[in-house]
């Protein structure tokens, strides 16, 4: 049995008390960094840029008979679902409001949609996202003074959802833009916009990412902010009161805010505006090339490294790309000096180039890089890819290609000039390890392991050199496109 003296347990407890307070006391205090930094105040922020932006209407003419009852801010919400690929719900229908101004019988001003925007220049030119005006067949600006402007749409480039409109006004509060470089992860920053109609709605948080891909021509800048419906074209505002964006989308699977936004970088949007207001359009730099993305597993097996760069998969015919001597297969690592990491960066790289701009691409080709000098054309529809020729002869087995899972031929006259190739061995079938790398019946092998192979023997004398024990890299062709696969041989 443990038995415990009390009296003398309660002094223990009693000095060492007193010791601890002791120790304390003489314990220099810690710097409170929590209370350091105190939370943001917007409130001067929204006195410095409030003024700076607007409210857009749209207006569209509708048959009288085909015009519907919905509301403005029912509009709006079809134009929500309807940009975000939601389904559409049943939206409940609301009496037309009374119009006092006369219209012709046979089409009256149906309201479209409600968006933001912000004053870029005092003489009147207003920056908006294209999707807020496509379509209208007037647009209707509101300042915070409640004076209201019939704009001008100067132009709309879909590819950047950037768009420029101008009002007749002067004297204008234009926003200050500002650096999109300086912008940190974490940073807190502020929305002003229209959600729903609801005009001048203030929201805040931090920026979640940059650089986010989700567009061909544009790395977004994602956020927390609240943004709804009809804050479409309004800024995304930093701590110094620059605009350092335009809110352009969401993501979300129930049709509301989810907590993730997408803003246009300012510094992009700004090139594009210059060009509409110097031109009405955009003009951006091809070079006519079909890229992917480089795996690990493909950077390791041609010796590449690490995953970087664009892998071309395909070159058009009497593009810049085919005139410098870019071939199916390549992996393009640089611009212009500049490195690719991943290959949504060559598209953005060329396309703000101007178009007669001669430039340099590094190409890594059988494990070398080679710099090719490259003339920029100016954009233009891609064109459809052609199907390889039916064969004209029978299928050549091959003993070697059994140990890749596959059955090759030698490719006819016909089929090289209508893959402008020099060579190849076509696949006939593909069965075990081909068939799970994604080889297929059709494709047209052009290297085997980084060795270019143009004919049946050189392609079984590839075959033969291989390491069984390991994944072999194989280049083919499918149509115009080209790609890697990683196949593991029978053993």
């Amino acid at each position: 049995m443990l038995l415990v003296d009390w009296k003398n347990l309660r002094s223990c407890l009693s000095a060492g008390v007193m010791a601890v307070a002791a120790v304390v006391a003489f314990v220099p205090s810690a710097p409170a960094f929590a209370q350091s930094r105190a939370l943001p105040d917007f409130t001067d922020l929204v006195e410095q840029v409030g003024p700076s932006v607007v409210n857009i209407r749209t207006l569209e003419k509708v048959s009288a008979k085909a015009s519907g009852s919905g509301s403005a801010a029912d509009e709006e919400m079809l134009e929500f679902f309807r940009r975000f690929g939601v389904p559409i719900p049943n939206m409940p229908k609301q009496a037309p409001k009374p119009n006092n101004r006369a219209q012709p019988q046979d089409e009256e001003q149906q309201p479209r949609g409600v968006g933001s925007g912000f004053i870029l220049t005092a003489d009147g030119y207003v920056m908006t996202n294209a999707h807020v005006v496509d379509g209208a067949d007037e647009v209707l600006v509101t300042l915070t003074d409640k004076r209201e402007f019939k704009a001008r749409i100067i132009g709309a480039d879909k590819r950047s959802d950037v768009a420029v409109v101008k009002i007749e006004a002067a004297g204008l509060p234009a926003v200050k833009v500002g650096d999109v470089s300086r912008l940190k992860v974490g940073e807190w920053v502020m929305a002003i916009g229209s959600p729903f109609g609801l005009e001048n709605t203030v929201t805040a948080g931090i920026v979640s990412a940059k650089q986010r891909d989700t567009g061909d021509y544009l790395p977004f800048i994602q956020t927390d902010v609240a943004i709804n419906p009809g804050n479409s074209g309004g800024p995304l505002i930093n701590m110094r009161g620059e605009v350092v964006g335009i809110n352009s989308q969401i993501y979300s699977r129930s049709g509301g805010f989810m907590g993730i936004s997408f803003s246009i970088p300012m510094d992009e949007a700004v090139r594009v505006s210059d060009q509409l207001r110097a031109s009405g359009r955009v003009s951006r730099g091809r070079i006519g090339v079909q890229i992917d993305q480089v795996t690990k597993d493909v950077a390791e097996s041609i010796g590449l490294g690490k995953p970087q760069g664009a892998l071309v998969r395909g070159v058009e015919t009497g593009s810049p790309a085919e005139k410098a001597g870019v071939e199916a297969g390549d992996i393009i690592t640089k611009f212009d000096g500049k490195a690719i990491e991943k290959s949504s960066d060559l598209p953005r790289m060329v396309g703000s180039t101007k178009p007669g701009t001669k430039s340099t691409l590094t190409v890594f080709r059988r494990g070398a890089s080679k710099d090719l000098s490259v003339t920029i054309a100016e954009i233009e529809p891609e064109k459809p890819v052609k199907k390889a020729a039916a064969p004209e002869e029978k299928p050549k087995q091959s003993p070697a290609a059994q140990v890749l899972g596959l059955t090759v031929s030698e490719l006819n006259d016909a089929q090289k000039k209508e893959l402008k190739i020099k060579g190849g061995v076509k696949v006939e079938a593909a069965a075990e390890g081909a068939a799970k790398a994604g080889v297929r019946e059709g494709d047209v092998i052009v290297a085997i392991a980084n060795v270019e192979v143009t004919n049946i023997k050189e392609f079984d004398a590839a075959v033969a050199k291989i390491d069984k024990t390991k994944p072999v890299n194989l280049l083919f062709r499918r149509g115009e496109w080209a790609q890697y696969a990683l196949i593991r041989p029978t053993r």
